[in-house]
Parts: C-alpha cells; sequence; structure tokens
C-alpha cells in the first residue's frame, strides 16, 4: 500500500474513531460532577454519580504498594491485598466474598508498586452493606498464625504457577528489576520467592496497622448515588474508624543509569523467542505539563493495535515478526517504563527484528509523525476515555490511581483535552528524550536446548 492511501486510511479511521466518540458523548447527559470530601478521620472521599441503571461500584484506594515492603520482605503489600479476601474476625474464611455474591454483588482487588485496590459493584440499596463489610476489613482482619501461614503457601504456589511457569515473565521481572537498579520499582509486586517466605503474623500485622487506615485511603463511588447518600453511608460506616499513626512514605532517589543493559535468557519453558526492550521514562507524577500525554500518544502510534506503525511495517509489510506491542503506563509515582514487545517469525533473528525496530522508533526521534498518524493515535486514545465512561469500575479505577500518585480529580476530566492538544513536535521531543540506550534495558529470550 503506497503512502497516499494509507495516510487516506489513517485520515478515515480517526474520523471514525472521533465521530463515534462524539455520537457517544451526544447520546447521554452531560458528564457527571464530580464531589469530594473528607472525613473527620482523613477517608478522602470522591462521588461521580450514573444514574443510568440501579447500580453502584465502590472502590477503595489504600496509597500503599510493593514500594512500600519492607526490605528484605517483597511481596508484603500484594500479601495483604490477598489477606483482606481471607476473613475477618466477624466475617472468617470466604464470608466476605460469600456476603457479596449472595447480594448480587461482585467484588475483586489488585496490587500496584504504589497502590492497592479493592473494589464491589452491587445494586445501589446495598452501598451501606458493601461499605460495612469494607470497614470491617479495614480494622479487623484475621492475622493469626494459621491465616497469614496459609496465605503465604497460597501466595507461594501462585508464584510458582503464573511467574515460575513463564518465562516470559521471569524475563519482564529480570529486565525490570535491571531497569530500576535499586529503586523498589525493580522489585516484584507479587514479591521474590524467598522474601515471601519470610513473612510471618508479625510481619504482615504491623504492616496492616500502619498502612490500611481511613487517613491513608481514598474511597471512590460512581453509581446511582447522590453526594447526600455517598456522605451519610461513608459516615456511618468509615466514620467510627480511628484514624492511625502512619509509616511516611520514603521519597527514593533513582540512581543515574551509565550505560544500556542486556540480557540472554535461555529456557526450556519456551516456546517461541522473544525481544523485550523497556526504556526507563517519566511518569505523569514527575513529566513536564504535556510530556506524559506525548509518551501515551507515541505508544499508541507504535505498536497499540493492528494499525499501528511497528505492526504495519513489521508483522504485514515486512512479515519479519508475529506480533509486535508498544505501552507505557504512566500512573506511577516515580519513573515508569515504555515497554516493546516482538516475536519473530520463524527463521527471522532476533538480531534482525530488533534492528527493524529500531529503526522505526529512530524515524519518529528524528522527525515528527504525519498528520495522519497523530490524528489516528489522538482519536483512539480520546475515543477510549469516552468509551470508559460506560464501566463504572475503569471510571472509578482512573480517579483511583490518578489521585493515589498525587494527581487530582482534574488531571482526570481533563485528560482528553491534553491528549488533543498533542502536537507531532511533542511526540517528536518526548521519543528523543526518552529513547536513549543507556536507559534501556534489551532482553532476549530464547528456547533453551532439551
Amino acid at each position: 500500500m503506497g503512502i497516499a492511501p494509507l495516510n487516506t486510511l489513517l485520515k478515515f479511521a480517526a474520523c471514525a474513531l472521533l465521530f463515534a466518540a462524539a455520537s457517544l458523548g451526544a447520546a447521554r447527559a452531560a458528564p457527571p460532577k464530580v464531589s469530594q470530601f473528607v472525613l473527620q478521620n482523613g477517608l478522602q472521599v470522591v462521588v461521580v454519580p450514573d444514574h443510568r441503571a440501579p447500580v453502584v461500584t465502590q472502590l477503595l484506594c489504600f496509597k500503599v504498594g510493593g514500594v512500600d515492603d519492607p526490605p528484605g520482605v517483597s511481596g508484603l503489600a500484594n500479601f495483604i491485598e490477598h489477606m483482606m479476601f481471607r476473613g475477618t474476625r466477624s466475617l472468617p474464611g470466604g464470608g466476605y466474598a460469600q456476603s457479596i455474591a449472595r447480594n448480587g454483588g461482585e467484588d475483586g482487588g489488585y496490587t500496584t508498586h504504589d497502590y492497592t485496590v479493592l473494589y464491589d459493584q452491587i445494586a445501589k440499596d446495598r452501598l451501606r452493606l458493601v461499605m460495612h463489610l469494607e470497614a470491617d476489613r479495614m480494622a479487623n482482619l484475621d492475622m493469626s498464625d494459621s491465616a497469614v501461614s496459609s496465605e503465604r503457601d497460597v501466595m507461594l504456589a501462585d508464584r510458582r504457577t503464573r511467574i515460575g511457569n513463564s518465562p516470559e515473565a521471569e524475563t519482564r521481572e529480570q529486565a525490570e528489576a535491571a531497569l530500576f537498579l535499586s529503586h523498589p520499582y525493580g522489585r516484584p509486586v507479587s514479591g521474590w520467592s524467598d522474601e515471601i517466605r519470610h513473612i510471618g503474623r508479625m510481619e504482615a500485622d504491623n504492616f496492616y496497622r500502619r498502612h490500611y487506615a481511613p487517613n491513608n485511603a481514598i474511597l471512590v463511588v460512581v453509581g446511582d448515588v447522590t453526594v447526600d447518600d455517598v456522605r451519610n453511608a461513608a459516615e456511618a460506616e468509615y466514620g467510627p474508624l480511628p484514624a492511625r499513626e502512619l509509616v511516611a512514605r520514603a521519597d527514593y532517589a533513582q540512581p543515574p543509569r551509565l550505560g544500556a543493559t542486556r540480557l540472554a535468557i535461555a529456557s526450556r519453558l519456551a516456546k517461541v523467542p522473544l525481544f523485550l526492550r523497556l526504556y526507563r521514562v517519566q511518569s505523569y507524577a514527575d513529566a513536564a505539563p504535556g510530556r506524559a500525554e506525548a509518551l501515551d500518544v507515541l505508544a499508541r502510534m507504535l505498536g497499540g493495535d493492528r494499525t499501528s506503525v511497528l505492526y504495519r511495517r513489521l508483522v504485514v509489510e515486512r512479515k519479519i515478526a508475529t506480533s509486535i506491542d508498544a505501552r507505557y503506563d504512566g500512573d506511577t509515582r516515580d519513573a515508569s517504563a515504555f515497554v516493546v514487545t516482538a516475536r519473530p517469525r520463524p527463521g527471522v533473528s532476533l538480531e534482525t527484528l530488533e534492528r527493524s525496530i529500531d529503526e522505526v522508533i529512530a524515524q519518529y526521534v528524528r522527525r515528527p509523525p504525519t498528520r495522519a498518524e497523530l490524528a489516528l493515535a489522538k482519536a483512539q486514545l480520546v475515543a477510549g476515555a469516552a468509551y470508559r465512561r460506560d464501566s463504572p469500575l475503569d471510571m472509578a479505577s482512573a480517579y483511583g490511581r490518578a489521585l493515589a500518585i498525587g494527581l487530582t480529580v482534574f488531571d482526570v476530566e481533563q485528560w482528553p483535552s491534553r491528549i488533543q492538544a498533542v502536537t507531532g513536535d511533542d511526540v517528536r521531543k518526548a521519543a528523543a528524550a526518552s529513547f536513549v540506550d543507556k536507559e534501556s534495558v534489551t532482553a532476549y529470550l530464547t528456547p533453551a536446548r532439551r
């Protein structure tokens, strides 16, 4: 396909996406007004009314994650999140999940390096119930020796299954450890196996008491509610919980990288070769205005889907890769990572694939993207944000993540406008500043001979 037809196709796709997003917005009422307040015990509350269905999503975001794990006990924040589903003194075992299920709801949670999320989705008349259950977990977890020991064994088994049996996951862990040097972002959130074994009742209970408190949490409620509904319920259920003395979060230095790192990993479990490249880049929390947005646009442009430039050139046109992806996750307190992964076609070496990827990347370092490429990437991101408004959980997560890393509700609401404001030269400057050799880790994963 020639350049002119390709640009025409990209422009058509961008217009279609923007039309779809605009139609979606026009079909709905104006965006809801987001309200915020703080309880006397320090719990920060965000309310996003959405009256399209009689349901509610409650999301509790604790400002604690893998970076807060004590030295030698990695995985502790993730461990406490798991313990939240094991039971309290009043609801032992799986009582929490059973109570949610009996009332027709769903629950879940996850831990990152910077925060821990617990959420529930349920009928709006059950809001007080899920708040009561969540407040119970915040104050009364079962930290008995038997509960801690049992969950520790579960986590070790889970790590063996998810990481130990996945050479690609192990390669990603090794690359991140090399990328972030001594910063705790280099430790896996799930923890190193030898350090998970150090988690005992005392370590778990001390960590729980010093981090999982109302004055270290953000409550986001999205759904068929009013601000008064949420305020009254939150004051009744969370209000009685006392604030606690917290452990101050450390501000970690980000040691300078003096050169690129290369890893060659051979695994008998690997089925096909894998190319992995990580660049240490700025996040939304520490970047100058517009830089993180430009990185989001750049990631979408390079490897967001089958319309991306890396996919078109290396999978479709040159046929040297079977898959390729580029991602940027800027929702971190400190530095983030820009990640490129690719799998070569049989008979194509990883060296050949790497050179081809570097050639494409270098083009965006030297000059801005075409108007068509830029328009499509921005349209995809803006449309995605519009569609996420139809998912209460995605909406709640967006506010929780932003506030947990030091951003604001305004930042979340203005993100689509800031994406739209990104220029081609912004993308070029972001590429030139971010695709720096010494700030990179490159890993080759190959199948080992049996």
